[in-house]
Formats: C-alpha cells, sequence, structure tokens
C-alpha cells in the first residue's frame, strides 16, 4: 500500500468516532480512543466517499463493539460521515455509558445511523437492551439529539413478529426500581 493510500485510509477511518455508539451513547474517553476494524474483506472508494467491509466485520472503539456481516459507510465531499448501514444475523452493539451505568446492547439484522439527522435504526428483529431494561420490536428508532426511542410491532403492512411479542406488537420492559433496605 502506497503511502498515499495509507493516508486516504487513516482520514477515513478517523472518520469513525462520529458513530452514534461513540457519539450518544459511550463512555466520554471512548472517542479518544484508536479505531480498529478487520474484516475479510475491505474496499475504499475515494471519489465515490464510500467504505465498505465485508465478512466477520468486527468494529472496536474504547467500550464500543459493532459485529455484523457488512458494513457501508458514506462521507461526503469533506469527508463529513453522512450515514452507516451494518447488516448481519444479526448486527450488534454493545457500549459502556457515562456515569458506572449498565452496558446497552443493540441489535437488528441492520443498524442504519444517519448522522446529520441524529437518527439510529436498528431494524428486523430490532432489539434493544440496559440490564432489565428491554425494548424490542420490529424497528426501534433513536433519535440521539432528543434522546426519543420509538419502536414499531411489525414492518408495515406485515405480520412479521419478534421472538417474544405478538404480531405486530413492540415489547417493553421496566424493572421495577430497587429499592434500599432500612
Amino acid at each position: 500500500m502506497t503511502a498515499k493510500k495509507s493516508l486516504r485510509l487513516l482520514s477515513l477511518l478517523t472518520l469513525w468516532s462520529c458513530l452514534p455508539v461513540a457519539e450518544v451513547l459511550a463512555l466520554a474517553t471512548d472517542v479518544e480512543q484508536p479505531i480498529e476494524i478487520e474484516a475479510d474483506f475491505a474496499e475504499l472508494d475515494d471519489a465515490a466517499g464510500r467504505t465498505i467491509y465485508s465478512g466477520n466485520v468486527v468494529v472496536v472503539q474504547g467500550t464500543m463493539r459493532m459485529t455484523g456481516d457488512k458494513l457501508i459507510a458514506n462521507f461526503d465531499e469533506n469527508r463529513t460521515l453522512v450515514d452507516v448501514y451494518l447488516e448481519g444475523k444479526p448486527a450488534y452493539f454493545k457500549q459502556t455509558p457515562d456515569g458506572g451505568k449498565q452496558d446497552i446492547e443493540g441489535e437488528g439484522l441492520q443498524i442504519e445511523y444517519h448522522q446529520k439527522k441524529h437518527l439510529l435504526y436498528l431494524i428486523d428483529k430490532a432489539r434493544l437492551t440496559q440490564g432489565d431494561r428491554l425494548f424490542e420490536g420490529y424497528r426501534i428508532n433513536y433519535d440521539t439529539e432528543r434522546s426519543i426511542i420509538t419502536g414499531r410491532g411489525a414492518a408495515t403492512g406485515s405480520t412479521a413478529t419478534t421472538p417474544a411479542a405478538k404480531p405486530g406488537r413492540v415489547k417493553v420492559i421496566i424493572p421495577p426500581k430497587k429499592t434500599t433496605p432500612r
């Protein structure tokens, strides 16, 4: 690999610090950590502003870990991240948040992040957990700017279901607040 190509690769990988998990759910120090991406295949297309990784994709940055079968990242002309698409069976992420809170884990057959719109989507067999808290359905949308989570039980016009929920329904589990002994 030439020095010019190595510099381009480093520039593109540096932009990964904009991923939603690193930006919103992460330990504040995660964005200061190096980003490591492993896959069976990688294609970097500078002209199109796209990077594609496929085959056993693993992304690690600090406490954030994402895995899937295929990852596509699109950048604008200024090399600013526009959106990320991760596919898997399922695609998965895990993150440790600030404040000593329990890890956040999410999965779906597809995970999308649209940076400029501040939207994270878990799609098809979507599941988001933190400790005993659960949000499950066909699709989970997370507005990272306003901290709003919405869910859909099935694809529009579909009778698809999640393993634990009834067809077309969203399942949410909110554990009771732990009381301190007297």
